[in-house]
C-alpha cells in the first residue's frame, strides 16, 4: 500500500495493463515523449516503445476512429483526448459507431476501447480547456461513463475499463491530478464499473456527487459537523453510466433530504437524471425538495480569474447549500 497522487494512480494503472496484456496500447496527442500535457503518460513510451505508446496527429476524430478500428480487431486501445473540450469532433465515432457496434452486429463484434479525457476548470483555461462534456454522452446506450474521485478508484476503475469488452469514457478532473491523494494497493485490483461508493456516513442530509466537487463536499461536511452538528451522508457515484440506482435510493432513504452536486451546467446535467430517479421512486419519503448545486447555465467558463471563480464550485458554495438543506 502506498500513498500517491491521483495522476500517479492513473499512470500506474496504464503501466500495469501495458505489462499485463500485449494488446493494450496508448495513443493520443503528445502522450509519447512529452508524456501528455498533464504528464499522465510520463515515462510509458520510454518503457514500452513507440509502437505501444504512440503520438498522433492533432485530430480527435482520427484518434477515436483509429482506436475503435483497432478495438474491433482485438486490440485494447487507451485513447487520450488532450482536453475533453476537444472530444466533440469525435462524437460521431463515439456515439454513432463505438456505442452501437455490439448492437448493430448482433453481438458478433465488440469495441473494447477506453477514451480518457480531463474535465473541469480551475486552470484559467477559458472556453476550450475547461468544459465538463459528460452530459453530451450521457444517455447513449452502449457507452459506459466513469468519473473517479479517489486515487484508489482512479487506478481500479481504469484497469476495469481496459478489461471491459465495451467502450468506456473515462473522465478525469484535471484539478484532482495533484490535489487528491490516497492509499493505493500494490496488488493488482479492479473496481467494478456501475457501483457507487459511500465516502461518509451521516443522518441529516445526503450529498450525491462525482469527481472534484466531492472534495468540497467532504470538507464542508467536516466543518458543518464540528460547527453545527449537521451530519452529512456523502455518496460518490463513481460511474455515471450505468448509474447505481440502488445506492442512490439507499442514500436518499437514509436522510430524506438530498443535494446533487456537479461542476457541469445545471440544465440537462447528470444531476437531472439522478433527481428524476429519486422523484420517481422516493417522492413521498423526501423531507425537502431535491436540491442541485451545479455550474451556471452560461455558454463557457470565463478565462479571467473573477469570472472563473464565479463559475467554479468551491467549499463555501457547497457548505452554504448543505446548511440551507439541513434547516429546511
Amino acid at each position: 500500500m502506498a500513498v500517491m497522487e491521483y495522476i500517479e494512480a492513473l499512470r500506474l494503472a496504464m503501466r500495469e495493463e501495458l505489462e499485463r496484456d500485449e494488446n493494450v496500447f496508448v495513443l493520443g496527442e503528445d502522450v509519447g515523449l512529452k508524456g501528455g500535457v498533464f504528464t499522465t503518460t510520463k515515462g510509458l513510451q520510454q518503457q514500452f516503445g513507440e509502437q505501444r505508446v504512440m503520438d498522433t496527429p492533432l485530430s480527435e476524430s482520427a484518434i477515436a476512429g483509429v482506436a475503435i478500428g483497432a478495438a474491433m480487431y482485438g486490440m485494447k486501445p487507451i485513447a487520450e483526448m488532450q482536453y475533453s473540450d476537444f472530444m466533440f469532433p469525435a462524437t460521431n465515432q463515439i456515439i454513432s459507431e463505438a456505442a452501437k457496434i455490439r448492437y448493430r452486429s448482433n453481438n458478433d463484434w465488440s469495441c473494447p476501447v477506453v477514451i480518457r479525457a480531463p474535465i473541469g476548470g480551475g486552470i484559467f483555461g477559458g472556453l476550450y480547456h475547461s468544459q465538463c462534456p459528460e452530459s453530451v454522452f450521457f444517455g447513449t446506450p452502449g457507452l459506459k461513463i466513469v468519473a473517479p474521485f479517489t486515487p484508489y478508484d482512479a487506478k481500479g476503475l481504469l484497469k476495469a475499463a481496459v478489461r471491459d469488452p465495451d467502450p468506456v469514457l473515462f473522465f478525469e478532473n484535471k484539478k484532482c491530478y495533484t490535489l487528491i491523494t490516497g492509499d493505493v494497493p500494490d496488488t493488482d485490483y479492479t473496481v467494478e464499473i456501475g457501483k457507487a461508493n459511500v465516502l461518509r456516513e451521516g443522518d441529516d442530509i445526503t450529498v450525491i456527487s462525482y469527481s472534484l466537487p466531492l472534495h468540497f463536499a467532504l470538507e464542508a461536511a467536516e466543518e458543518l459537523q464540528e460547527e453545527e452538528g449537521i451530519s452529512a451522508h456523502i455518496l460518490d457515484l463513481r460511474t455515471l453510466q450505468p448509474l447505481d440506482k440502488e445506492a442512490i435510493l439507499e442514500a436518499v432513504r437514509r436522510t430524506g433530504k438530498v443535494m446533487i452536486v456537479h461542476e457541469d451546467n445545471k440544465t440537462g446535467g447528470i444531476g437531472a437524471e439522478v433527481a428524476a430517479i429519486i422523484a420517481e421512486e422516493l417522492l413521498y419519503e423526501l423531507d425537502a425538495p431535491i436540491m442541485r448545486v451545479c455550474g451556471p447555465d452560461v455558454p463557457a467558463m470565463p478565462i479571467n480569474p473573477p469570472g472563473e471563480k464565479f463559475f467554479m464550485l468551491n467549499k463555501t458554495k457547497v457548505k452554504d447549500a448543505m446548511r440551507q438543506l439541513a434547516i429546511y
